[in-house]
């Protein structure tokens, strides 16, 4: 047997044993896959396993991420660190092989994938960002961004509608640095993809715009690096490569069925499957050490790699001083000091004006100050108010262009935005109205477990759209977004606020942030100021220094709280406003501060919110009220639905009396 096919076999084994160990897990995708993974790693993939982080290497994602034991046998067996100790704690309490990979906790997993369909299109946003950062940074001689992006997914990613949004976008855009292996293997949990699934995929990706091409034979390794050679020779269309593979390869009592997707082969299969692949030895985990060495052999063509873009770079730097410059400032955090001293960057005129007008402002203001700022709108970018003047547009003919046309493809949009995040070098932004938000939350999701700071323009923040009537209007989604951990969810009352928000979100370094921006003109409010960076400040004062009673409020609510304040006080009523544009920033300020904004000791408190009153009740209390939505909204002018749904001066006034008479 050729060392290639030990070296194959190795993967299938280590994966197997890890899953039986575990006694949970995938065998169905390695055992299949083990193939094209190897091709792809040992022959055609720039990687440096002594420097994973190494900006100009290939990028690999595991769409198909129940499959991780495929991930981390190469890593293991390429000398990413991870050991066979690693491996035989597949799936246990604080490993470094989690059930599904995950980016930031395991060194070489370049996206957390899991949900299918997600790494695809997370890919194209690495292949979006490769593209950008080379129309930036390259000159005649110097192509010091020059790789690839490869995803292996399976029928289930290509069945769930994301890959095909992303997919449509990858063609439109021509990305042929993008190359994605299909493992096809007709299996599916249920059973044979006939049940729902029997469409011509590569006429699908054909008309997306893709290069199709097909590897009969999955195990055969010429026929699958003469793929990934002709997907590399396609200059104008990101390629596709159908690799008929059979599921659980090896075990004869599992192979070809639907069982070998997501259980344990048995240790019974587990001795077969050695068996069948002619392996030398029925002990777990053992593999020869000429296997080892074979694998560091290969891994020596990655270290040459990067030691020739090092060199490269090097004299890069030196002919181009202005571009180290700009390397360094799109790889390097932004300077939060910088923005928070620059008046230039808070000043606004006095006049009311809707938050997402303020908005594309502070866009504006912000896209010269960083050159990694990177972003677009799901085909709303003029409602949005997303645009960078005078950037143009990112497009197969010109990929230097800073403002992204996702078109109506919201999912797909925020996957993207997570695979731009993870290439580096990028500060990606998304947007759509909120309502839609619900499209994005599942990538939001994997950015806030990712850790990534992208960010999302939501529009049309509540009933104020008005005419378009409920389908448009958000209620819940604020709650939603709320509810989920490591993001920060910002509605802004006015220009100052607004800046405040978009200042946390170009600064942040682990976590998201959702703007949810009005589209009705809001007042400029006296009271604002910075202090709307801790999440909560008191934006109007009561004049005692213990209130009567305390108004919550976010966004367009502000101002009708502190126009109920005004009415609470020419009846005798002294109350404090506090704007909470921010729950999660107010939340990790110390207690003193959260105190000193809302004192125990005043226990009548209302909630002032055109969404959900969902999550409110940790700041009114038990003896608290709200004034929210407790329905869907209707189709008729904003102002006339804020005044049918009871956002009036006279019932927060109203409800604020009525809370200090039951406490009374």
């Amino acid at each position: 047997m050729s060392i290639d096919s030990t070296s194959v076999n190795a993967i299938r084994v280590l994966s197997a044993d890890a899953i039986q160990k575990a006694n949970s897990g995938h065998p169905g995708l390695p055992l299949g896959a083990a193939p094209a993974a190897y091709e792809l790693w040992a022959r055609h993939m720039k990687h440096n396993a002594k420097n994973p982080k190494w900006a100009n290497r290939d990028r690999f994602v595991l769409s198909g991420g129940h499959g991780s034991m495929l991930l981390y046998s190469l890593l293991h067996l390429f000398g990413y660190g991870l050991t066979l100790d690693d491996l035989k704690n597949f799936r246990q309490d604080g490993s470094l092989t989690p059930g599904h990979p995950e980016y930031g906790h395991t060194v070489g997993v370049e996206a957390t994938t899991g949900p299918l369909g997600a790494g695809m299109g997370m890919a194209v946003g690495m292949a979006m960002a490769e593209a950008h950062l080379a129309a930036m940074f390259n000159k005649p001689g110097y192509p010091v961004v020059d790789h690839y992006t490869f995803a292996l997914g399976g029928d289930g990613c290509m069945m769930e509608g994301i890959s095909s949004e992303a997919f449509s976008l990858a063609g439109t855009l021509g990305l042929s640095k993008l190359i994605v292996l299909y493992d096809s293997n007709s299996i599916t949990i249920e059973g044979s993809t006939d049940l729902a699934f029997t469409e011509n995929v590569e006429k699908r990706m054909e008309a997306f715009g893709f290069q199709t091409l097909t590897v009969e034979d999955g195990n055969d390794l010429a026929a699958i690096g003469k793929a990934i050679e002709e997907a590399k020779a396609d200059v104008t269309r990101p390629s596709f490569i159908t690799i008929k593979t059979q599921i659980g390869y090896g075990c004869p009592a599992k192979q070809g069925k639907a069982s070998a997707h997501g259980e344990p082969l048995g240790e019974e299969n587990v001795a077969e499957l050695r068996k069948t692949l002619g392996w030398r030895s029925q002990e777990p985990f053992d593999v020869p050490e000429e296997i080892y060495a074979h694998y560091a052999k290969l891994a020596e063509a990655g270290e040459k790699a990067e030691a020739d873009w090092n060199a490269l770079f090097a004299e890069y730097q030196k002919k181009f001083p202005e571009m180290k410059q700009l390397w360094t400032k799109c790889h390097e955090a932004v300077d939060k000091n910088a923005l928070l001293n620059d008046e230039a960057y808070w000043a606004y005129e006095d006049k009311a004006q809707a938050t997402r007008s303020l908005s594309g402002k502070y866009i504006n203001r912000l896209k010269d100050k960083l050159p990694q700022l990177f972003g677009g709108s799901a085909d709303l970018g003029p409602s949005n108010k997303t645009v960078m003047d005078g950037e143009g547009d990112f497009s197969k003919e010109n990929y230097a262009g800073r403002n992204i046309h996702f078109g109506v493809r919201e999912l797909a949009m925020a996957a993207i935005a997570n695979g731009l995040a993870l290439h580096g070098g990028l500060r990606p932004y998304v947007a759509t109205f909120f309502v839609f938000s619900d499209y994005t939350k599942p990538m939001l999701r994997l950015a806030s477990l990712m850790k990534l700071p992208v960010t999302y323009v939501f529009t049309h923040d509540s009933i104020g759209v008005g005419e378009d009537g409920p389908t448009h209007e958000p209620i819940e989604q604020l709650a939603m977004l709320r509810a989920q951990p490591n993001v920060n969810v910002f509605r802004p009352a006015d220009a100052t606020e607004t800046a405040a928000g978009w200042l946390v979100a170009a600064t942040s370094e682990e976590t998201p942030t959702a703007l949810a921006l009005s589209r009705q003109n809001l007042p400029q409010l006296p009271g604002s100021g910075k202090d709307a960076l801790k999440g909560a400040y008191v934006v109007s004062p009561s004049e005692k220094e213990t209130p009567d009673a305390i108004l919550i409020a976010s966004g367009s609510e502000v101002s009708l709280a502190i126009d109920a304040q005004a009415l609470l006080k020419a009846d005798g009523v002294d109350a404090r406003v506090v704007s909470m544009p921010c729950m999660e920033l107010f939340e990790a300020q110390d207690t003193a501060y959260r105190e000193k904004i809302l004192p125990k000791k005043v226990r009548a408190r209302v909630a002032v919110e055109a969404l959900s009153s969902f999550g409110w009740e940790r700041y009114v209390g038990l003896d608290g009220k709200t004034v929210a939505m407790e329905s869907f909204g209707a189709s008729a002018p904003g102002s006339t639905l804020f005044k049918n749904f009871g956002f009036t001066k006279e019932r927060v006034a109203q409800t604020v009396k009525e809370v200090l008479q039951n406490l009374s």
